[in-house]
């Protein structure tokens, strides 16, 4: 007969998000894992990680069990565990949060901690212990933490215990295959030798854990917004279990009163000028302008025909050169650089520009980086535009306005209420801003990474569309994951603070909307979107639909209330 192996093959790692790095191990039941029974195929076991010192039995592949060897858990391939037989031992063991959160994308991935699922009491695994061996009270004694956290100390009753060990042992017995004895009929005595207490103790953790730990949750009314950290103090057969668990919950918010809040008036007006109105009765009168080639210098508001070459740390960007390509001298067209080094310029005439590019600029050449760019011009070409009477007002307001007065009038009063509309929008941010200030709360680092994972998706989700790698866009930044999201970690962690004071605002106010108000708001926007009108059925059935809508109204509630109260105080 084989004698018992003495190790177990351990690799890889995975790192928590702008955490310190945390060794963990997805394991997996040894008796489900053997069977081609659906039903036990699909039982997970969870991710842990524990103190060196035992010497546990090295794993046999599915189906490749052979006389005298017992079928023990298949090897991980991407984590590493190990354990001691000391009676009083610790353990990590993580589980997935009740709240959904974004799947990592494929770069964040290697960043965010592995995790199993508690089990909820309608989704029990097939070989967990049944909720009814679980008290309906546990013993459970909590204390707030720092950093939005709750622990949690756990004591579970000696029947409980001795009862799962022997609902594992029946489960491994009826698995084992020793030589001499049919399957599933070797003696329990023998199969607890042949597997040891270590490897026994770690069967009853896993089976055990995940639903006391789910119902103590339950129990104190908890609702994390992130795995919980189970640590195994004690378990022993025949005497109470001792678990300690870390779970991170919604911070507290202590808002500030808003009557004593202070807003900073906006530093300029929003009045309609003369300027601005001739300015806007250019810009509706361009596109019937005619371009008419002239023999000048360049000057602003032209079209100059121009070759560009762009040049970053003496190499030419070959993807950002243009040859006789036309560009208005106008603000919002060209770069601030170029349109001030373009005007007097004659034909065949060069001219440079230093530029800063931005880190968001959608060239990946160029982001971040400093570059030199020369353009030389080849043409010049001026826009007249038409001459604004009756019969162009009438057909510029499609019949509306008769009259040039009445025109300009019209276009007045659009500009006015966009001005309005624009100082609206200014207010509600300086209330936003100075309530945040005034409010106290302190931000959770669990929500602060799943924030970052989620932006992070999204970014892979672009440069992907621009047929680039992730890896590739940050290489052409100068950084790597971990510097990215340390660099975007700030700018997270201030809005996820100013949706935690508004939700706890909407919260006191009784602001949240019902179901009917938001079937009702998604009905008024869709008849101010057709292709919102179009989804509208679909849109209604689909909950993270409604949870979306319901978000913007809820949004859009508060400032409404917030601008009310503070502009009558």
């Amino acid at each position: 007969m084989p004698s018992r192996p003495t190790s177990r093959s351990v690799c890889g790692s995975a790192t928590s998000l702008a955490t310190a790095t945390r060794w963990s191990a997805a394991r997996t039941a040894c008796s489900s894992r053997r069977l081609a029974s659906t039903r036990s195929s699909r039982r997970r076991s969870p991710a842990w990680t524990g103190a060196a010192g035992t010497r546990p039995l090295r794993v046999s592949p599915p189906g490749l069990a052979t006389a005298g060897t017992w079928p023990t858990r298949p090897a991980s391939t991407s984590c590493r565990a190990t354990t001691r037989p000391a009676r009083r031992r610790t353990r990590r063991y993580t589980s997935c949060p009740p709240t959904q959160a974004p799947a990592p994308c494929s770069r964040a991935r290697a960043h965010v901690r592995r995790r199993c699922r508690i089990p909820s009491r309608r989704a029990a695994r097939p070989h967990s212990v049944e909720f009814r061996l679980v008290p309906e009270s546990l013993s459970v004694v909590t204390e707030r933490l720092p950093k939005s956290q709750v622990g949690m100390t756990i004591e579970v009753p000696a029947d409980v215990v001795n009862a799962t060990y022997d609902r594992v042992l029946n489960r491994l017995v009826s698995r084992a295959k020793i030589e001499g004895f049919r399957p599933g009929r070797a003696p329990r005595a023998l199969v607890e030798a042949r597997i040891g207490p270590a490897a026994l103790r770690e069967e009853v953790v896993d089976t055990m854990v995940p639903e006391v730990v789910r119902q103590a949750l339950n129990d104190e009314s908890i609702d994390p917004i992130d795995n919980p950290d189970v640590e195994v103090v004690e378990l022993e057969r025949g005497r109470p279990a001792k678990l300690k668990a870390t779970v991170s919950v919604m911070p507290e918010v202590a808002l500030a009163d808003i009557a004593t809040l202070t807003v900073e008036p906006p530093d300029h007006s929003h009045e309609v000028t003369e300027e601005m109105l001739e300015r806007r009765l250019e810009d509706v009168r361009e596109p019937m302008a005619e371009i008419t080639p002239v023999e000048r210098e360049v000057r602003t508001g032209d079209i100059a025909v121009i070759d560009i070459e762009v040049e970053v740390d003496g190499h030419i960007v070959e993807s950002e050169t243009r040859k006789s390509t036309e560009a208005e001298l106008k603000e919002g067209v060209l770069l601030p650089e170029l349109l001030a080094a373009l005007p007097g310029a004659f034909v065949d005439e060069t001219r440079e520009a230093h530029v800063d590019f931005p880190d968001s600029y959608s060239n990946p050449e160029l982001a971040g980086r400093h570059a030199l760019i020369r353009v030389t011009v080849r043409g010049v070409k001026e826009k007249v535009l038409p001459q604004l009477d009756d019969a162009l007002a009438k057909s510029l307001s499609n019949g509306k306005q008769e009259t040039v007065d009445a025109y300009r009038q019209a276009v007045r009063d659009e500009l006015e209420e966009s001005g309005h509309a624009v100082a609206k929008m200014e207010r509600e941010q300086a209330v936003v801003k100075a309530l945040v200030e005034a409010s106290s709360v302190e931000v959770p680092e669990a929500l602060v990474d799943r924030e970052l994972t989620s932006e992070l998706e999204s970014l892979e989700r672009s440069v992907n569309r621009q047929g680039l790698k992730l890896d590739s866009y940050l290489g052409y930044l100068g950084k790597t994951i971990d510097q990215w999201m340390a660099d975007e970690r700030p700018e997270a962690t201030s809005r996820l603070k100013i949706d935690l004071v508004l939700g706890e605002y909407a919260k006191r106010e009784g602001l949240d909307p019902s179901d009917e108000d938001v079937i009702a708001y998604l009905e008024e926007q869709a008849g101010q979107d057709e292709e919102l009108k179009g989804q509208l059925a679909d849109l209604k059935k689909s909950s993270a639909a409604r949870r979306y809508f319901a978000s913007r109204l809820r949004r859009r509630r508060v400032l409404d209330r917030l601008v009310e109260v503070t502009g009558n105080a």
